[in-house]
């Protein structure tokens, strides 16, 4: 017989993840406010987490990762694309490449444009501020003080991100020394969210810290499986933890499950279209039928070359390399495990005539070319020396869109991100093959190259490209939209976060961006959660 147990407190927070854990600490701050965070993954002791590099043993983690996969895409030729989102405390956070990139300010004041009033780069930018432990210092742009280390580690890169820099400066793109200060567009080195050689993931940033206060209560292993109600008001959360169903009432319910995971607790709980909620036996409580729409997400591909001086390959490739490796790590918490393997990239336009940048450029100096499509064998890369030069698209304009299989909570949603369906999407990829191949033909980045391994020097016919894209292009891991906020009665979400048409119900994650930001997505969602908190405090 399944046992019921009840508690309350003043607001309760569904998801442990980037933004989950902004809010959480941040309310928890608040006198005489109680919070409780449901997350359904475990801790983040596992060294895949703590240590950078180790997001590559993480990545198909069953502990750590929820190891979502779309259905198969005709954009893809067919295939399904693999989606790795954190089941962990901090949440994709504690799993993902580490990469710090806040967006372009045009992202967010198309936002305020669209009328989200509030959501303009000059309201956000303290936000932004506020998040962030620089290890470049302040300025009109950065800052130092906050929770999340962010670190330059353009000292510390493999010596060929230096060339794949100095490549893209000769062949006429200016070098960034910051894609997050004035300007993003240029070659550079990125950012990643470390602090002392550990990552800084937004539970080691926010949640933890916070824990030591009697006002933040943590409920792991807890698998939420519905919003409770009282008439057109969400009341709290139902959730189940081995044989046991708990209750939590609240008088404020923040979901930040993410993209994947608040839509399909809003059409469990009767949010949702009617008509595709009813073949499941759900009731609906409100009719909200963008729920799980405008599912968004950034895709790219690598071209992989050979090179004729040692990579990462060798490092990371050889268990004399990994040794070393480890020892270094160990002994100075410095070395290649301390760092991601994206040390590299740019944001460039794949024409002059466009306002911004449209493409994002990485550089990894190692390979992995055996990998089956969207695997990261980060610990196995190739025996020779090799390295890749990657790039997605900023501003996807396909459109795809996720929903619940059944009314269990257990089962997956069918996702279906519809990648490519949007013709310029090909485009913008189509011509980022002739930007990234005439780096490539740049000294030094040329004069340490053997030869272009995929899809070789001979493929450069349209047709042939396209069915190389297709071929191997997958996600590069930023699905956001699904509950997107905007000024109009078909968003699912006000401006103010609330969700329209039911009283009580804050959602704070990526599922509310309205159209994707330029960029990786971590930093956005800290933001999110950053701003959530002030809103919600100030209807508490």
């Amino acid at each position: 017989m399944t046992a019921l147990e009840t508690s309350e407190c003043d607001v309760v927070v569904v998801g442990a993840g980037s933004s989950g854990c902004v809010v959480a600490a941040r309310l928890s701050e608040r006198p005489g406010l109680r919070v409780c965070v449901i997350e359904a993954g475990g801790r983040d002791l596992s060294p895949w987490v703590r240590m950078p590099i180790g997001y590559g043993g993480a990545f198909y983690h069953p502990r750590l990762n929820w190891r979502y996969y779309t259905e198969p895409e005709a954009g893809l030729g067919g295939r399904s694309a693999y989606w790795p989102r954190g089941k962990v405390i901090g949440g994709s956070s504690s799993i993902n490449a580490m990469v710090f990139i806040r967006g372009q300010a045009e992202d967010y004041d198309s936002w305020a444009a669209a009328g989200c009033t509030g959501w303009s780069h000059a309201d956000l930018l303290p936000y932004f501020k506020r998040l962030e432990d620089n290890t470049a210092g302040e300025s009109a742009w950065r800052a130092t003080g906050g929770p999340v280390g962010v670190k330059d580690v353009s000292q510390e890169v493999h010596p060929l991100s230096h060339a794949f820099v100095a490549a893209g400066r000769a062949a006429g793109h200016a070098v960034n020394p910051d894609f997050n200060g004035a300007s993003q567009e240029g070659v550079g080195f990125y950012q990643i969210t470390t602090r002392g050689g550990f990552r800084s993931s937004a539970a080691a940033a926010y949640l933890r810290p916070a824990l030591r206060r009697k006002a933040l209560r943590l409920e792991t292993g807890a698998h939420v499986t519905r919003l409770l109600f009282e008439g057109r008001r969400c009341t709290g959360v139902e959730f189940r933890r081995g044989d046991t169903v708990h209750q939590v009432k609240a008088r404020q319910v923040v979901l930040s499950a993410g993209a994947i995971g608040t839509p399909q607790i809003l059409q469990l709980s009767g949010i949702g279209d009617p008509r595709r909620l009813k073949p499941h036996g759900i009731e609906t409580i409100h009719a909200a039928p963008g729920v799980g729409r405008n599912l968004q997400d950034h895709i790219g591909f690598d071209l992989v070359y050979e090179a004729t001086v040692p990579t990462l390959n060798a490092t990371l490739g050889r268990w004399i390399g990994r040794v070393r490796a480890g020892m270094r790590y160990v002994i100075t918490r410095g070395g290649p495990l301390s760092l991601s393997v994206n040390q590299a990239g740019g944001f460039v336009r794949s024409d002059p005539g466009r306002s911004r940048p449209n493409l994002q450029l990485y550089f990894s100096p190692l390979s992995y070319t055996k990998a089956v499509p969207g695997k990261r064998r980060l610990m196995k890369p190739d025996t020779f020396a090799g390295f890749m030069i990657g790039v997605s698209n900023c501003h996807p304009k396909s459109r795809g869109e996720l929903h619940i299989r059944s009314r269990d909570p257990q089962a997956a949603p069918a996702i279906r991100p519809n990648y490519l369906s949007a013709p310029v999407d090909m485009e913008e990829l189509l011509a980022s093959v002739p930007i990234m191949r005439a780096i490539a033909e740049q000294h030094p980045l040329a004069s340490i190259t053997r030869a272009e391994l995929k899809p070789g020097p001979a493929v450069t016919e349209r047709e042939a490209l396209k069915d190389y894209i297709r071929a191997v292009t997958g996600s590069v891991f930023h699905p956001c939209g699904t509950c997107a906020m905007g000024a109009e009665d078909s968003a699912v979400v006000t401006p103010d976060l609330r969700l329209r048409g039911i009283e009580g119900l804050t959602v704070a994650d990526a599922s509310v961006i309205p159209s994707i930001t330029s960029g990786n997505l971590n930093a956005p969602a800290l933001m999110i959660g950053e701003k959530a908190a002030d809103l919600i405090a100030a209807r508490l």
